[in-house]
């Protein structure tokens, strides 16, 4: 299992191909397409052949590899996988060769050229997704972490809508002053590690290293020092989640572009901020997450209740199913810093649903929406009488984004809401509220778009093709399986949740039991 890099061979196939693509010649459309397509199949067959051999009871990270890099500044080319990357990993590989798919013809009508980018920046994006995934060099996971925002930059403003180039800047913009910051606290954190000469023989980006001594109280730095640098860290990844009230960046760049590339940025990479706080901010500084988890706790509630209301004013299909995401990242981060066991499987598993029902959903409408030339949810109406199995599917997944039970995503927000309520009671029982709202802006939703009379400019609205089947198919039977039997995923993050607890020196709390005398006892 070690001697081959499969690692390394994830993302530089990806990365490889990308290269390719870029140099085919401008005449070459369908074979560029061919070719990424043929690259992300490559990259989901390696994840499975990663998974297949992932040992559930064996050593924390695995498939770990282990190179200098710039050893005057302590960094490492170190990669390794624990089970919450590998299930993150997994969604990325499937959810990309679909996504090529949905977006088959998104580049068709501009220069050749652009074809070929188009294709080439999707492939560039999931080799930095992946990296940050596996990375365990703090260092090597920074450079990914905002090397990632280029190719997202040029898909956003690039190619999509009239506003696109706006959207853009505005994406770059918030993710960039939150990179920034973050690299101001890699810095610190370094600093901190080249002072510790009885524990460090030099500075270092060493994950593991940095994580061992954080856990044995051995880091020696002042705790406000350790808090401004896990505010640091965890603006950065706030802001790449999103998290309330860091979001306003996402509906802009989400409506503005095109259906593949919003699903891309919010099913995947909007992931590495989600998965960068279980795997850095708790685990780098155990204490100061603690401090300031009641406080991040606070502002996830928000930006569930924040998102869902929202997401009922909208009159825009795209901009809609964008304010869902923002709420279904809030229980993300509840379950992340609700710091218990089934908060945070819950929150692992809620990343591999949301970003399959996500993607199920905004792909439908991105599909209705070509058709029918408006976002405008009031031009709809009849859909159901004149495409059938587009209605459908949009139900499907529509009820997953509300969390039906019997879909995945509602063993996902499950777990979360009794992990949290554990510990934030109150947290908990407001989050709560966001059930009925999903059901409200989702029901509502397909009444006015699928059900009723059909409007004279609806009438010609076409079914699902075959390539959008293809697509959609997959994740409709995923989020049903997962929903029946999500065993194969909680069996490879729970030991990995059980790690983080342990390494933050955190317990799940003792169930409060009433007895017949009035009192109570644990």
């Amino acid at each position: 299992m070690d001697s081959f890099p499969w690692l390394t061979t994830l993302w530089l196939v990806p990365l490889v191909a990308a290269g390719i693509v870029m140099i085919l010649p401008t005449r070459s459309q369908q074979l560029a397409k061919a070719t990424a397509l043929g690259a992300a199949l490559v990259v989901l067959v390696l994840a499975i052949a990663v998974a297949v051999q992932f040992d559930r009871g064996g050593e924390q990270y695995q498939f770990v590899e282990s190179h200098e890099w710039i050893p005057a500044f302590g960094a490492g080319y170190i990669l390794g996988l624990d089970g919450i990357a590998l299930a993150l990993v997994l969604l990325t590989a499937v959810l990309v060769p679909l996504l090529l798919i949905a977006g088959w013809q998104d580049a068709d009508d501009r220069a050749r050229r652009e074809t070929n980018t188009y294709f080439a920046l999707f492939l560039l994006v999931e080799a930095m997704v992946i990296v940050s995934f596996v990375a365990l060099d703090v260092l090597l996971f920074y450079v990914f972490f905002e090397a990632m925002l280029i190719p997202m930059y040029f898909l956003i403003g690039g190619f999509g809508g009239a506003k696109r180039s706006a959207a853009a800047v505005k994406f770059l913009l918030y993710n960039l002053v939150g990179g920034l910051i973050m690299l101001a606290a890699v810095i610190g954190l370094y600093a901190v590690t080249a002072r510790q000469g009885d524990v460090f023989s030099a500075g270092t980006f060493d994950f593991r290293a940095i994580v061992a001594a954080a856990s044995a109280g051995e880091l020696g730095a002042d705790p406000a020092l350790l808090n401004a640098l896990f505010l640091g860290f965890m603006f950065a990844f706030a802001v790449k989640a999103p998290l309330w009230p860091f979001h306003t960046w996402l509906p802009n760049a989400a409506v503005e572009s095109t259906p593949a590339t919003a699903v891309l940025m919010m099913a995947i990479v909007d992931k590495v901020g989600t998965f960068a706080m279980l795997r850095y901010c708790l685990q780098l500084f155990p204490e100061a997450s603690s401090t300031f988890a009641p406080y991040i706790v606070t502002l996830a509630v928000i930006g569930i209740v924040y998102g869902a209301v929202l997401a009922i004013g909208q009159t825009d299909v795209m901009r809609l199913i964008a304010y869902t995401s923002i709420s279904h990242f809030g229980f993300i981060i509840l379950g992340i810093f609700a710091m218990t066991s089934q908060g945070q499987t819950g929150s692992t598993l809620y990343m591999v649903n949301h970003g399959l029902s996500t993607a199920a959903l905004f792909l439908i409408a991105g599909f209705l929406v070509s058709r029918r030339g408006t976002r405008a949810i009031a031009a709809y109406g009849g859909v159901q009488k004149v495409a059938p199995v587009l209605a459908g599917t949009f139900l499907v997944a529509g009820l997953a984004t509300l969390s039906l039970p019997g879909l995945a995503p509602f063993i996902s927000e499950f777990l979360v809401l009794i992990g949290t309520y554990t510990r934030y009671p109150v947290a908990a029982v407001i989050a709560t509220s966001a059930l009925v709202l999903a059901a409200i802006y989702i029901l509502w939703l397909y009444q006015r778009v699928m059900t009723g009379p059909a409007a004279k400019e609806n009438e010609k609205i076409r079914d699902l093709v075959p390539r959008e089947l293809v697509v959609v198919t997959p994740l409709l039977v995923a989020l049903i399986v997962l929903g029946v039997y999500p065993k194969p995923i909680l069996d490879v993050v729970d030991p990995a949740v059980g790690h983080i607890l342990v390494t933050i020196d955190k317990q799940d709390p003792a169930p409060t039991v009433a007895v017949t005398d009035g009192g109570t006892h644990k």
